[in-house]
């Protein structure tokens, strides 16, 4: 009797224990190939993401500049950017490196702003940028932006890195080629941008520092002068960024600030050239310039939104005795009306870049010239399309 019992529990363990394996199959794949089918995976939408390594030495004022001026064209050249049926999102992430004002044990680098797609902090953060110094350590600068950046495991996301500056690509403790294979492991491609002479670029090893990722070696003269062509539809595109500001409805805790934020970067983008904030503004018609956590007109598209969850004493004061129901009616209205302005924003544009393509003398060679020639080559890669 005690026999047949344990030759049933036997066979009853066997049944259990194929049962299981059947069910739970993957468990018994080797590690490396669960990890491999982990990061082989679509996860989240589809992002372009653009880390900026900028030199801020003493003596690449020209090239922050360029940074500055050059922003919303890189932006907006973007935003025409597609993954099969998706328009992509947009992240940039900004470092500075090789300035006396930053920590020695940090090898003289800082990280100013993670991936964001917020434009305005962004452009914030960029105009804050001083020089001073310094050692340039790019590997260094490379290795640490791969290790804090959240770069995603999204097999379809860009994952563009660009290092610019003048001193050789060797110096620091560590070696640009460890930092190279990193950033293969992690699929992003460097892209190097030497300020100054093209064989001296090669000799200092920067095109080397792009050719280990399969990435492109661009020189630019940081010291040029930008030449803005005007056009005849500026200042309506100026006029209608004005009427633009005024279909934002600001809400939490930031969204005071944050709506001065945008009326300042407007500012900073009129200092540098007329045709800079032109170019913010075509920017800010675009589907890219989100606000969504300070703008309602932006957070009513987003799943969850609700306005009865709303602060009404964060809101304008005209706006804090209304209803949800009266709320949502005027913001429908401002929503109508920003979509009416955007529009005309980007027809105008249309016209603007065919004007200024006859007026042009051909291309440019300045910052934002040589990144999008480099984002958009090697975007195909991964069947991006503009």
């Amino acid at each position: 009797m005690r026999t047949l019992k344990l030759i049933s529990l036997v066979i009853f363990s066997i049944v259990i224990f194929k049962s299981n394996t059947k069910s739970k199959k993957i468990d018994y794949l080797p590690i490396h190939n669960q990890e491999k089918k982990v990061l082989s995976e679509p996860t989240g939408k589809n992002t372009i993401k653009v880390a900026l390594l900028l030199d801020t030495s003493n003596s690449m004022d020209g090239l922050i500049n360029q940074a500055k001026a050059q922003l919303w064209e890189i932006v907006n050249e973007l935003s025409y950017a597609k993954c099969g049926n998706e328009n992509p999102d947009l992240e940039i992430a900004l470092y500075e490196y090789g300035n006396d004002n930053l920590s020695s044990k940090e090898g003289y680098i800082r990280q100013v702003i993670g991936f964001s797609s917020d434009l305005d902090e962004i452009s914030e953060k960029l105009f804050a940028l001083k020089t001073n110094g310094g050692n340039e350590f790019c590997g260094e600068v490379i290795l640490t932006s791969l290790k804090q950046l959240d770069w995603g495991k999204n097999r379809n996301n860009l994952k563009l890195l660009f290092i610019a500056g003048n001193e050789p690509f060797t110096q620091g403790k560590i070696d640009y080629k460890d930092a190279a294979t990193q950033a293969n492991e992690q699929d992003v491609t460097i892209n190097t941008i030497f300020c100054g002479n093209y064989e001296n670029g090669i000799s200092g090893k920067w095109q080397d520092g792009a050719r280990l990722t399969k990435g492109d070696y661009m020189t630019i003269d940081h010291n040029e002068k930008i030449v803005h062509i005007a056009s005849p539809y500026d200042e309506i595109i100026i006029k209608l960024n004005s009427e633009l500001n005024d279909t934002y409805i600001f809400y939490g805790s930031h969204g005071r600030n944050k709506m001065k934020l945008q009326a300042v970067q407007d500012g900073n983008a009129n200092e540098l050239d007329e045709v800079v904030e032109v170019k913010r503004a075509v920017s800010k018609s675009s589907r890219i310039y989100k606000n969504n956590s300070w703008d309602l007109v932006d957070a009513e598209k987003e799943e969850g939104f609700s306005y009865s969850k709303i602060d009404k004493k964060t809101l304008p004061k005209a706006l804090q005795e209304k209803s949800p129901v009266e709320l949502e009616a005027y913001v429908t209205k401002q929503s109508k009306r920003r979509k009416e302005i955007q529009e005309k924003i980007r027809a105008l544009n249309v016209k603007r870049n065919k004007f200024v393509a006859e007026q042009s003398k051909g291309d440019s060679a300045g910052l934002e010239s040589v990144m999008i020639k480099a984002i958009k080559k090697q975007a195909k890669t991964k069947n991006y399309v503009w």
